[in-house]
């Protein structure tokens, strides 16, 4: 059985790279995503990203943060 967390790691690295456009988004979704608010993601359309790219870099810096703090609380642990 493959490592579920390896298995992230992939996920994330086979995502291509976000727009810039989103960056600020991201950054949003990164170090505050209780912020996220719906105006967010029709900001986001309104500039031409359809829902399911808009999904993906979501989905793609969500887990790349808690793979990161995960290896960060490895790290003071181990």
């Amino acid at each position: 059985m493959a490592d579920p967390i390896v298995e992230l790691r992939d996920v994330v690295t086979a995502i291509a790279p976000a727009p810039p456009e989103m960056g600020t988004y991201l950054e949003k979704v990164r170090d505050r995503a209780y912020a996220v608010v719906d105006h967010d993601i029709e900001a986001l359309k309104e500039m031409g990203f359809s829902e399911e790219a808009i999904f993906e870099q979501t989905v793609a810096v969500a887990i790349a943060e808690g793979l990161r703090r995960l290896d960060r609380a490895g790290e003071v642990i181990g």
